[in-house]
């Protein structure tokens, strides 16, 4: 698999290219599924939908990998936090972690009850080609906690810093919680079909570099450690997002750092380039011109000239991007690299 191979730094015949939540509301297919299911949660927990609109992304834009369509918030979900997606608002908990006590309502092992995943990766990798990688994912320990204890997303963080500063080690507890979740989650992640996993650490930057390290990166770097003890043959990507002044205190056992279109690839390259694979970093609203599109492929495959690199966004399509664009983003990236 060509995704595979860039991961560890062998040699491809052209830069692979995935882009994040490639399954989604621009693809007219995409929407022509949701309409089946209930509601998004009815999506993710349905195998065969979920599975059908997992693979739509690479029959429609030829990308080099797949990634499970699920969310981040299932395992929360599945600890036993009723768990609503609203149009216009997104995703809001019925009851929030404010204490200690509100932890004690968190039911254990809930890795084992989100088996519609796990299942939805096996129908996936039967369908899926043999040169296509497939991913599986979770969200860090940080942004689970985040959104556990705002019940919602937030702006400000206000409950999740209070909690921090206030009660800190009621904080560590609810993150190494998560933490042990998220081991056992992605194992059965790769034991179901899934040839590489990725941690979304999608609101680091709500986190001054003091405390980041402290509550945020050590409790991924300790998910990554456990998964390559075990399975060192399946590639570990982390995206923490807004952390582009923290990189050289980056480390950790992982093979693939993500790049957000906020932090110059070039001085990722500079600080991280020698010891991970790059993934990144486009802005994503460049896709809504094809020419601002050309000019940043040739400035960052200038950047990244002959070093090991995923092409891929600096965040997730916007929903109402043209898919056009995104098919000639692909042919772009691969005619561009191609040897």
């Amino acid at each position: 698999m060509i995704f595979i191979d860039a991961c560890f730094k062998k040699t491809t015949p052209y830069t692979p290219i995935w882009l994040m939540r490639q399954a989604g509301r621009y693809l007219d297919e995409y929407r022509q599924v949701r309409k089946s299911a209930k509601d998004f949660l009815s999506l993710c927990k349905n195998p065969q939908l979920a599975s059908t609109v997992t693979l739509q992304p690479v029959d429609i834009l030829g990308v080099d990998a797949a990634i499970v369509f699920s969310d981040i918030l299932v395992v929360p979900m599945e600890m036993g936090m009723g768990l609503g997606f609203y149009e216009g608002e997104g995703p809001r908990f019925d009851f929030r972690i404010r204490c200690y006590d509100d932890m004690l309502k968190l039911k254990d092992n809930a890795y084992k009850r989100v088996s519609y995943m796990y299942e939805t990766l096996k129908i996936t990798r039967d369908k899926l080609d043999d040169s296509k990688a497939l991913i599986g994912f979770c969200g860090s320990p940080w942004t689970l906690a985040t959104y556990m204890i705002e019940g919602e997303g937030s702006k400000n963080y206000i409950y999740s810093k209070k909690m921090l500063y206030q009660e800190p080690k009621t904080l560590q507890f609810l993150l190494q919680m998560l933490a042990n979740e998220l081991k056992y989650y992605l194992e059965e992640q790769i034991k179901a079909g899934a040839n590489a996993l990725m941690i979304f650490d999608s609101w680091a930057g709500a986190l001054e570099q003091s405390v980041y390290f402290e509550f945020s990166w050590n409790y991924m770097k300790d998910i990554a450690s456990s998964i390559k003890s075990k399975y060192p043959h399946i590639p570990l990507i982390l995206f923490p997002k807004g952390i582009g002044t923290y990189l050289e205190y980056i480390d950790g056992e992982f093979d693939v750092f993500g790049v957000d279109w906020g932090t110059s690839l070039a001085y990722a390259q500079k600080i991280l380039g020698d010891r991970y694979v790059l993934q990144g970093n486009l802005e994503p609203a460049r896709l809504y011109n094809i020419q601002s599109v050309k000019e940043a492929i040739k400035d960052i495959l200038s950047t990244m000239d002959k070093q090991p690199f995923i092409f891929n966004l600096g965040h997730g399509i916007l929903p109402d991007i043209p898919k056009e664009n995104v098919i000639e983003l692909v042919k772009m990236v691969h005619g561009a690299t191609r040897r």
